[in-house]
């Protein structure tokens, strides 16, 4: 007797409801001793399972929810609630991928996944070395770096779940639905625009040890006004892009200059840099007179409203302090004022000069991932991507960065030529070039490798432009087995034979 490999008896779904059940039992037996807190990770614990059992019975509904969830979550990052949501979620996706394997089913997947599995596994390399005492710094950093690694994990690991969805859901549906994420982040941000500081609870107030007044800048739902920023500006392309593909663009106008609005009220000088990079790089491949005229009075707009302001005004001025734009202060004491006149770019300077300097002790292979804020007297982060690889990663490391670079870079353009001109996906192509082009310019002055949020969108983005957008979407029809369809074909073969008899009657001899 034939045995359909992809129904079993005994399914994934339902072994993992027994083990949860049990596991139920045992817990709730107990449940009167435990204290309040642990009556809260009861409640997790049960919100976790009940969403585990839905990712397998509703899987798409389910995943599209948790993206859409982790926009919100950043604001909880003193409990940990990030960091528990992508372990989780990778925990979700391995269980997934292991019960498609065991049920024989199709795992979707791309060339360009297969290249950044192979590039985050050698980013291990670094986190074993780092265990064993290979680097500068021994291994008592070993969980930072391994915690870093996950970080990045989770960002394949969410690549690979969308691409789950491909012949499921159309593109252009899962990428409208992203637009939810914005709900949260931007309800957070009017608050902090329309409530006084004080008023909010203390997870809403940016809280900064610089001259920067706590409360002065929006940081949404993101942690920090940066990553605010970055985000803002993510979702200002795509609502770009669909303001390209609809009719009704008012709505889409409308998002737009909230976006850009609420983007200017981080006051985040890496946000407005990005933004001065993605228009050109935006316009770029639809250069025309209204194309130019419109990128200019957006950026017009964006400069003014930060320009105007009385933060805006201070970041600005500070410039003129630095050795950017002044010739009398060279590097050596723009590093002695960092540490009194309290501007941010002299600070940056000497954060990347105490870098460069630790680098050179060990080129080769740095000192681990997640080390550069341990590296150098001012105890934070680098605010330089490639300075932070070079640091963390040596000569190999920071290779390893440009051939991702290169990688994105390649896979884009791939994507955007082979689609064709003018449509959907090839537009929406052309934007996530022009935003790439944005963080590359972002990461000089910038964390942006480290904004998880929006490398979560970023890798769904990527995963979905890879989808064949002319093919339907027909759930129904994959599912049918191949014997089902021949028994359907031969159905229709005996039952149109008939009446094709019927239809063409017989033609009488005509009477002379």
């Amino acid at each position: 007797m034939a045995i359909d490999p992809g129904n079993n008896i005994i399914s994934f779904p339902t072994v993992l409801l027994s083990i949860v059940g049990i596991l139920l039992s045992i817990i709730f037996g107990v449940a009167a001793n435990l204290q309040p807190l642990y009556i809260a990770l009861l409640v997790v614990l049960i919100v976790a399972i009940a969403v585990t059992i839905n990712f397998f019975k509703n899987f798409e509904q389910t995943l599209l929810g948790l993206l859409i969830l982790r926009s919100a979550l950043d604001a909880f990052s003193d409990q940990q609630i990030p960091a528990v949501f992508g372990l989780g979620l990778n925990i979700l996706a391995l269980l997934y991928v292991g019960n498609c394997l065991i049920a024989r089913k199709k795992i979707h997947t791309d060339g360009f996944w297969w290249f950044l599995a192979g590039w985050i596994a050698l980013q291990a390399v670094w986190v074993v070395l780092q265990k064993l005492g290979g680097l500068g710094l021994g291994p008592s950093y070993f969980p930072g770096a391994l915690r870093e690694w996950v970080r990045m994990f989770s960002g394949l690991m969410v690549y690979l779940l969308v691409m789950q969805m491909k012949e499921k859901l159309h593109p252009i549906q899962v990428v409208s639905s992203l637009f939810l994420s914005l709900i949260a982040p931007l309800t957070a941000a009017t608050l902090q625009v329309t409530v006084p500081p004080s008023k909010l609870p203390s997870f809403l107030v940016f809280q900064s040890g610089y001259a920067i007044e706590a409360g002065s800048r929006m940081n949404g739902t993101l942690g920090h006004p940066n990553a605010f920023a970055t985000f803002t500006l993510f979702f200002l392309g795509l609502a770009l892009w669909k303001m390209g593909e609809v009719k009704q663009r008012i709505p889409w106008m409308i998002l737009v200059t909230a976006l850009a609005f609420f983007l200017v009220s981080s006051k985040s000088l890496t946000g407005l840099t990005m933004l001065v990079a993605f228009i050109p790089a935006f316009l770029a491949p639809k250069l025309n007179v209204g194309n130019i005229i419109s990128g200019i009075l957006l950026f017009g707009v964006v400069f003014y409203l930060f320009a105007g302001s009385e933060m805006g005004q201070e970041r600005l001025q500070s410039l003129y302090g630095t050795p950017l734009l002044n010739p009398h202060i060279d590097t050596s004491r723009a590093i002695l004022l960092q540490w009194t006149d309290g501007n941010s770019f002299n600070w940056r300077v000497a954060q990347w000069t105490f870098l460069i300097d630790r680098w050179r002790d060990a080129p080769l292979l740095g000192y681990g991932l997640d080390t550069s804020r341990f590296l150098t007297p001012l105890a934070s982060y680098s605010h330089n991507d490639y300075v932070r690889f070079l640091a963390e990663e040596g000569i190999l490391g920071f290779g390893l960065f440009l051939i991702f670079i290169f990688a994105v870079f390649f896979r884009l353009i791939q994507l955007a030529y082979s689609a064709q001109s003018g449509s959907s996906k090839r537009n929406l192509c052309f934007v996530m070039l022009a935003f790439f082009v944005s963080m590359l310019v972002g990461m000089i002055a910038g964390n942006v490798w480290s904004h998880t949020t929006m490398f979560f969108y970023w890798w769904t983005l990527l995963a979905v432009a890879g989808w064949d957008w002319d093919q339907p979407v027909n759930v129904v029809n994959d599912s049918i087995s191949s014997s089902q369809k021949h028994s359907r074909i031969n159905n229709l073969k005996h039952t149109s034979s008939p009446s094709q008899k019927n239809f063409f009657p017989r033609q009488l001899p005509r009477r002379r």
